[in-house]
């Protein structure tokens, strides 16, 4: 790949960057407001990675097998500030080839987005984690979301989940206390996601389409709100090594690392108070991950995109995002009630999402009143829906009641090498 794709590419010029987008990122927070469209995944569009760019075939491939538990929980519930449908799971984090590990909960679960970012208040004092070089200082980087934007440093840590292993990766450490001062052009994407509030959790877990958070696009270049080189408290751009960036922890599992399965049961339309899943690692690398009757619609291996068609429309820039909290995209005959969609009943919609390999599906989804759901007592809904300025965001709702699988850029799978989504 020539160039990368910022985690909410509303921040950063479509010429420089390959991807630009939007989906449930192009509203602004509330974490006040009760169905606030701020779930920090959300924010995302699908971040380029390694990719080596070959869209491949869909040809079975002969995978390697594993015998590793590869099943986390995961779970749908309230989340801190009363967001609803946000999917969280528990991550433990060690310092690197030791037993002192920390397990830390409410961490968001995110198809749209690469990499592990963790407040550091969810740390306990004092574990160390050791800094990742930049030159002649540390790393600090800007993860920008639609929501606003998660400063910190970059650190090296073991990432572990279920059976699997990520050894030494770079994770990125939120409201690090070594890098207090959040450079200029970063704190101006929007409001601070560095406390529980402000994240409404305790990190994200990017398990996107590539291996890294920014690719190659960073490697060779220092582009504004990515990456930078920390000296003496000073914070300067820098281009940042495909090896030193914020990795997606499953592309480092020794096995079971070509991609994941988020598996959740259906639910009713008036929604339901919690919800349990599965995520599942490896794409036809064991039983309980097998791709058998999916429809694998290719992504885009430069930005992530797929397209979708409706409403007489076709949006590009789609991706299929565990981590925004509804199905956001324009629709002018829906009635709005803030940023979501709220029809006097519920309104079918009809849309047809297709892929760079030929493969289109065709997905049809409720929306229904978002203000009758939010003032229930339900926290996960199969319905809610919201307004997006472009793009074609498939949140959460989309998950309920199909498995969904993401895979990973040029890594093999039965159905040929990722990106791609197959359900």
């Amino acid at each position: 790949m020539t160039a990368s794709s910022r985690l909410h590419a509303l921040l950063l010029v479509c010429a420089v960057l390959a991807g630009c987008g939007g989906g449930g990122g192009d509203t602004p927070a509330s974490s006040t407001q009760p169905g606030a469209p701020s779930n920090p995944g959300g924010a995302n569009t699908p971040a380029a990675g390694t990719s080596s760019g070959t869209s491949g075939s869909s040809a079975s491939v002969s995978v390697p097998q594993s015998t590793t538990p590869n099943v986390q929980p995961i779970l749908v519930t309230v989340a801190p500030g009363m967001t609803r449908n946000m999917l969280t799971t528990s991550v433990t984090v060690c310092q690197s080839g030791t037993s002192n590990c920390a397990t830390i909960d409410d961490i968001q679960v995110d198809t749209g987005s690469n990499g592990l970012r963790i407040l550091a208040s969810a740390l306990p004092a004092s574990f160390a984690l050791p800094a990742v070089p930049s030159g002649g200082g540390v790393t600090g980087e800007c993860a920008a979301f639609g929501s606003g934007y998660a400063w910190g440093a970059v650190r090296s840590a073991d990432v572990r989940m279920a059976g699997q292993l990520a050894a030494s990766i770079p994770i990125h450490l939120i409201a690090d206390a070594t890098l207090p001062t959040v450079p200029a052009d970063c704190a101006s994407v929007g409001p601070a996601m560095q406390t529980v509030a402000g994240m409404r959790g305790n990190g994200i877990l990017g398990v996107g389409l590539f291996t890294s958070d920014c690719g190659s696009g960073c490697a060779s270049a220092a582009l504004p709100r990515w990456y930078y080189r920390c000296t003496a408290g000073n914070c300067v751009a820098s281009a940042q090594a495909l090896a030193q960036q914020v990795t997606n922890p499953v592309s480092r599992f020794a096995l079971d690392n070509n991609g994941v399965v988020i598996d959740l049961p259906a639910i009713a339309d008036t929604g339901a108070p919690s919800v349990s899943g599965s995520l599942i690692f490896g794409i036809g690398t064991q039983a309980d991950n097998t791709l058998g009757g999916a429809s694998v619609v290719k992504a885009n291996a430069t930005n992530g995109y797929v397209v979708t068609t409706g409403n007489g429309r076709t949006y590009a820039q789609s991706y299929i995002d565990s981590g925004s909290n509804g199905i956001f995209f324009p629709d002018a005959q829906l009635q709005l009630c803030g940023y979501w969609y709220c029809p006097s009943s519920p309104q079918t919609v009809s849309a047809v999402i297709a892929g760079t390999n030929g493969t289109s599906s065709t997905v049809s989804f409720s929306v229904g009143n978002s203000t009758l759901l939010f003032g229930s007592s339900n926290n996960a809904f199969n319905n809610l829906a919201g307004i997006a300025a472009r793009g074609f965001s498939w949140g959460l709702p989309f998950f309920f009641g199909r498995r969904v699988y993401t895979a990973i850029a040029a890594r093999d799978t039965s159905a040929g090498p990722g990106p791609y989504y197959a359900f």
